[in-house]
C-alpha cells in the first residue's frame, strides 16, 4: 500500500450542481458576489465566532500581498518585513511584491517559530525603519496573537500572520485561530491544505474596517464607484470556488479533529526524533513535521530514498529555508539563523490525509523507526582535509578580508583549490563581533563597499545591490556607517565568500573553534578544533596557519595598570570599566543607568586611541545621561593628531602640528596612521580648536605628564565612572613546538604579534615558518609601497588594508610555499 505525503481532498463540484446552477442563475461569476459574501459570512460565524470581518480572496499570497501593502502605509520602500527564516518562500516574495525588504530573523528552537527575542532586539535595533512584522504560524501552530497586538501598539508597527496552514486550527482558548485578531490573518485554502478547495485564501481580522480597505484594494483599490484611492490589484476569489469552500467548511471540524487524532499517533509511535511544541487546543495538520536526531541530517536523503521505496511518501517543509534560497540571498537581509539552520537540516514530513487510519499511522511509524535505526549505525564522514595548504583561524573581519584581498586579484580559487580550510567559532563568516557595537565605523561606506564592487567573480559583483549594501551605500560620504549596519553586509559578503570557496574546493567550519596548533616533526602544523555543537574534537593538518581571531581587552593588564600616580583597579574599584563594554550595544543604557542617582555625572576616559574617542561620541549622543560642562574627561599620554589628505589642507585650517616624518610618502596625507577620522576626527578638530571650531562644552581634555600627576588624580577621584580605553591586545592561538613545549610569543610581552611580511613572531622577535597573523591588534605596520608615516609607531587596523596589500601578503606567500612544495 502506498501512503502520499499529501493526498489532495476538496468537495467534488459533482456533488453540488445546485449551488454551481444557483451561481449560473445569478449570473455573478466573481467580484464578491453572493456565494462569496455567505462563505464570508459563515466562515466568521462558525470558525471566528461571529466577531470581526472575514474576506476570501483568490489565494493566500494575494492576500498577504495586500494585507502586507495596507500594514507598510504609505511608504514602504527602504524599509523592512521582518519574518522567520523557516516559512514558504510565499511569504517572503509576497513582502517583496509589496515594496518591502525582507528581514529574515531566527526561529525559536521549540516552536519553530519566529524567535521572540530576535524579534523584540531588532525592534530596538531597527526602529521604524522595520513596517511589518509577518510571524508564519509554523505548521498550523496556534501562535500567541496577544502578544504580536502588544508589540504593534508598543512599537507602533505593522503586523500581518501568514496563517497559511491554520484554517481549521483552534487556539488555547477554543477559538479559531485569528478570532478577533487587530490585524489581518491571512489563511490558505489550497487544494493541499487542510481546509482543501482549489485555490483561494481568507484573511480574517476583528477589525472590520481593515477588512473594509482590504476588499477596495483586492478590487484595483476602488472604495467607491470605479475611481481607484487605494494602492490595489485583482485579487477576488471566484463564485464557483467559494462555493467549494462553502462545502469544505462544512465538514472542516470532522475532517481536523481525524487529523489531529493521526498527528497524536505520530507523537505516540515514532521513536528517536523531536516534535515541534504544540500550541493551541487543535491544529490544522497538513503533514507531520518531525527532526531527525542530531547529526543524522546528513542521512537524511537516504532515510527519504529508504521511505518512498516502502511506499511512505515524505517531504522537507522547509529546507532549504528562506536565508538559504537564492533569491533572499539577493534581495533580503538575512541575519544569523542558527537554530533554522539545524531545523531545517534534520526537517522531515511524514504523510497525514483524510483517508489515513490511525492504524496506517502505526505501520508508518513502524517502518520509519526500522530506517531511522539503519541509518543510524552507517559511520559518519570525517569532516576534516587530510592536509590543507592554509587552516585560517577566524572568519571575522579580518579573516575574510583576507579572503577579499584573495578574490581582488582573481586567486581565491587558487587558494581554496590548494587545500584552503577554514574555522569560524560562529555560524557565519564575516560579521564577528563588529554588529555588536554601537557606534560608527572608523572606516568609510566606501572602503566597505570596494570590497564587492567591480570584483572578478560575479558572486560578489552583485552583492553591490544587496539591500544590506544599500544600507551601507546611504552613508557614502559621511562619517562612518553604523557598525550594526556595517556588520550585516560583511556577514552577507562572509556568505558570497562561504559559498565561493565551498564552490572552488575549500572547506568552511561554521561553529568550530581551534583550541591550539603544534609544529611536526615533517614541518606542518597539526591543529585542534572543537565542533561546539556537541563538543567533538579533531585534529587539522595544515602547511601554514593564519590567525585572525581579532582583539580583546584583558582584564589582567588592569591589575598593573597606573595613570599619573593612581593604580586602577585598587584606587578606582568598582567605578572601573573597558572601553569595550561601553561601546557595545547597550552599554550607554548600562552606563545611563549606573549614573541615574547622580545629580552631575563626572565620567573620566583615559587612553587616545581610536576607542577612547569613540567612546565620548558615543556618550555625547546618548540622550539619556543629563552631561553638564566639564562632565566628561579625556585623559592621554600622547598628542591628539587629526588626520589630512594633503599637508596643504592641513596649514589652510591652521593645523602645523606635523613634519616630514608625519607625511606618508606614498600617498602625502599627513597622519595617514596616526591620525584620527571621520566622527573622531571631527571631535579632536574641536578638542583642539582647530580653523575657529568650538570645543564641546560638556568634554575637557588633559594631557598626563608623568607617573606623579595630580591633575590626573583629581579626575580620577572625582568621577562616577572611569572607562579604560587602553588599546586592545590578540587573541594569539596557544602555539607548540615539535616537542610539545609551549612558544613564547613576542605578543605575550606586549610587543607586535607580527613583522611586516604578518609572520607571527616569538619572543626574540624571529619569525615562526608557517604562521601568519592579521587583523585586530596583529601589530602589523605597513611599509614600503604600503606606505604610512616614519613617525608611527602604534599598530594599523584599517580595514581597507587587511582587503588589499596585507591580505594578498599573506595570500602570496602561502600560494607561493605551495608551489614550491608541489615543484
Amino acid at each position: 500500500m502506498r501512503y502520499p505525503l499529501i493526498a489532495p481532498n476538496p468537495p467534488r463540484l459533482s456533488a453540488h450542481v445546485e449551488a454551481l446552477r444557483r451561481v449560473e442563475a445569478s449570473g455573478v461569476f466573481s467580484n464578491n458576489g453572493p456565494e462569496v459574501r455567505a462563505f464570508e459570512a459563515e466562515a466568521t460565524e462558525t470558525l471566528f465566532g461571529g466577531r470581526g470581518a472575514s474576506l476570501a480572496v483568490g489565494n493566500a499570497t494575494l492576500g498577504l500581498m495586500i494585507a502586507l501593502r495596507e500594514a507598510a502605509g504609505d511608504h514602504p520602500a527602504g524599509r523592512y518585513a521582518l519574518m522567520p527564516a523557516l516559512t514558504f518562500a510565499a511569504t517572503a516574495q509576497a513582502a517583496l511584491w509589496a515594496g518591502l525588504t525582507p528581514l529574515i530573523c531566527d526561529i525559536d528552537p521549540n516552536d519553530w517559530g519566529a524567535s521572540a527575542e530576535a524579534e523584540e532586539r531588532l525592534l530596538r535595533e531597527y526602529g521604524d525603519r522595520i513596517a511589518v512584522l509577518l510571524p508564519y504560524a509554523t505548521f498550523g501552530n496556534a501562535i500567541d496573537l496577544d502578544r504580536y497586538a502588544w508589540l504593534q501598539r508598543q512599537h507602533g508597527v505593522g503586523v500581518v500572520i501568514d496563517a497559511a496552514a491554520s484554517l481549521g486550527t483552534r487556539d488555547a482558548s477554543g477559538e479559531g485561530f485569528g478570532a478577533d485578531a487587530p490585524f489581518a490573518v491571512v489563511h490558505s485554502m489550497h487544494a493541499t491544505k487542510t481546509f482543501a478547495v482549489a485555490e483561494g485564501g481568507l484573511i480574517h481580522s476583528g477589525d472590520t474596517r481593515l477588512i473594509d480597505r482590504l476588499r477596495a484594494m483586492t478590487n484595483f483599490g476602488f472604495e467607491a464607484g470605479r475611481n481607484a484611492t487605494l494602492p490595489g490589484l485583482n485579487a477576488k476569489l471566484p463564485e464557483v470556488i467559494a462555493v467549494m469552500a462553502r462545502a469544505k467548511l462544512a465538514e472542516i471540524d470532522t475532517v481536523c479533529d481525524h487529523r489531529a487524532a493521526l498527528e497524536e499517533a505520530y507523537r505516540t509511535h515514532l521513536v528517536g526524533v523531536d516534535f515541534q511544541q504544540a500550541e493551541g487546543q487543535r491544529r490544522a495538520s497538513q503533514f507531520m513535521p518531525i527532526l531527525l536526531p542530531e547529526g543524522m541530517g546528513p542521512r537524511r536523503d537516504a532515510i527519504s530514498a529508504a521511505l518512498e521505496a516502502e511506499g511512505i511518501g515524505c517531504g522537507r517543509y522547509f529546507s532549504p529555508h528562506l536565508g538559504e534560497q537564492p533569491l533572499f540571498q539577493r534581495e533580503a537581509m538575512i541575519l544569523p539563523t542558527p537554530i533554522a539552520d539545524s531545523v531545517a537540516g534534520r526537517m522531515l514530513s511524514l504523510p497525514v490525509s483524510d483517508t489515513l487510519s490511525v492504524a496506517d499511522i502505526s505501520t508508518i511509524s513502524a517502518t520509519f523507526n526500522r530506517i531511522l535505526a539503519k541509518e543510524a549505525r552507517v559511520p559518519a564522514t570525517p569532516r576534516a582535509r587530510p592536509i590543507a595548504s592554509l587552516l585560517l583561524v577566524g572568519g571575522g573581519p579580518a579573516g575574510t578580508a583576507l579572503l577579499t584581498a584573495a578574490a581582488k586579484r582573481g586567486r581565491l580559487p587558487e587558494l581554496a583549490a590548494s587545500g584552503l580550510v577554514i574555522a569560524e567559532r560562529d555560524d557565519g563568516l564575516g560579521e564577528g563581533t563588529l554588529g555588536r557595537y554601537a557606534i560608527t565605523s572608523d572606516s568609510t561606506a566606501e572602503t566597505f563597499l570596494s570590497a564587492v564592487k567591480d570584483s572578478p567573480h560575479p558572486e560578489l559583483a552583485t552583492m553591490i545591490d544587496h539591500p544590506s549594501a544599500r544600507v551601507v551605500a546611504r552613508y557614502v560620504g559621511a562619517l562612518g556607517v553604523p557598525l550594526v549596519d556595517a556588520g550585516r553586509f560583511v556577514r552577507a559578503t562572509g556568505e558570497r565568500l562561504h559559498g565561493l570557496v565551498h564552490r572552488h574546493g575549500g572547506t568552511v567550519l561554521t561553529g568550530h573553534e581551534v583550541l591550539s596548533t603544534r609544529a611536526t616533526a615533517g614541518g606542518l602544523w597539526s591543529s585542534r578544533l572543537r565542533r561546539r555543537s556537541d563538543g567533538v574534537e579533531f585534529e587539522q593538518l595544515s602547511n601554514a596557519v593564519a590567525i585572525a581571531t581579532g582583539g580583546h581587552q584583558p582584564l589582567d593588564r588592569l591589575v598593573t595598570q597606573r595613570v599619573g600616580g593612581v593604580a586602577l583597579v585598587s584606587e578606582v574599584g568598582d567605578r572601573l570599566m573597558q572601553s569595550d563594554e561601553a561601546l557595545s550595544l547597550g552599554g550607554p543604557a548600562k552606563i545611563a543607568d549606573l549614573l541615574s542617582t547622580r545629580r552631575n555625572p563626572k565620567i573620566v576616559i583615559i587612553g587616545g586611541s581610536t576607542s577612547a574617542i569613540a567612546t565620548i561620541v558615543l556618550l555625547l549622543k546618548t540622550a539619556s545621561i543629563p552631561f553638564g560642562a566639564g562632565a566628561i574627561t579625556l585623559l592621554h599620554r600622547e598628542p591628539l593628531r587629526p588626520f589630512y589628505p594633503t599637508p596643504e589642507a592641513a596649514r589652510a585650517e591652521g593645523f602645523t602640528d606635523f613634519g616630514p616624518d608625519d607625511i606618508c610618502p606614498v600617498s602625502g596625507f599627513v597622519y595617514r596612521l596616526a591620525g584620527f577620522r571621520l566622527e573622531a576626527r571631527e571631535l579632536v578638530l574641536r578638542m583642539l580648536r582647530i580653523d575657529g571650531r568650538t570645543p564641546d562644552p560638556r568634554l575637557t581634555v588633559h594631557q598626563v605628564t608623568g607617573d606623579d600627576d595630580p591633575v590626573t588624580r583629581a579626575h580620577l577621584a572625582e568621577a562616577d565612572i572611569v572607562i579604560a580605553a587602553l588599546g586592545y591586545r590578540p587573541r594569539a592561538l596557544p602555539i607548540h613546538d615539535a616537542k610539545g613545549a609551549r612558544i613564547a610569543l613576542a605578543a605575550d610581552h606586549g610587543a607586535a604579534m607580527v613583522d611586516r611580511h604578518c609572520r607571527i613572531v616569538d619572543a626574540s622577535g624571529a619569525p615562526i615558518p608557517g604562521l601568519y597573523g592579521i587583523g585586530l591588534a596583529a601589530g602589523f605596520v605597513p611599509w614600503g609601497k604600503l606606505g604610512g608615516e616614519a613617525s608611527f609607531s602604534g599598530q594599523a587596523n584599517g580595514l581597507w588594508q587587511w582587503q588589499n596589500d596585507v591580505g594578498a601578503m599573506i595570500v602570496d606567500q602561502v600560494l607561493d610555499d605551495a608551489v614550491r612544495a608541489v615543484a
